[in-house]
């Protein structure tokens, strides 16, 4: 069984910094989006069967709140915790950032479910609904 807050372990690589050796602020979104396929990964979703059933998940909304700076070789965690909407068409997942007990940063991403081709937003797939009420309850 997945626990939530996911948790995705992640050491800094030199080539993710500016030339201060601190984490460049692009990266971040990187790190979140590695941490949401895995979470949806591990809670039975795999985003390559969204994509091979026609599925697309654009981003909509995103926000960050640095807090502290992440430095090169840090071993970074990104606690990820997805969330539907109640209409059951968005998927938010709210992100925090540590290193070790501390809090670097904290985000948000929130994506739309389409079908290939589509413009309007459609209900999430029953496999995603499934999967994420079996880890709320």
């Amino acid at each position: 069984m997945v626990v939530f807050p996911h948790q995705f372990s992640h050491r800094v690589r030199f080539r993710e910094c500016d030339p201060m050796e601190i984490a460049y602020h692009v990266h971040y979104l990187d790190w979140f989006e590695y941490a949401r396929t895995e979470a949806l990964r591990d809670a039975g979703v795999p985003y390559k069967s969204l994509s091979d059933s026609g599925i697309t998940l654009p981003v909509i909304d995103l926000g960050i709140k640095y807090k502290k700076s992440v430095l090169y070789d840090d071993v970074i965690t990104v606690e990820t915790t997805p969330e539907l909407s109640e209409s059951e068409m968005r998927l938010t997942c709210k992100y925090e950032i540590l290193r070790g007990t501390e809090s670097m940063a904290v985000g948000h991403v929130t994506l739309c479910f389409l079908q290939e081709g589509k413009t309007r937003p459609i209900p999430a797939p029953s496999s995603v609904r499934s999967a994420l009420q079996r880890i709320s309850d």
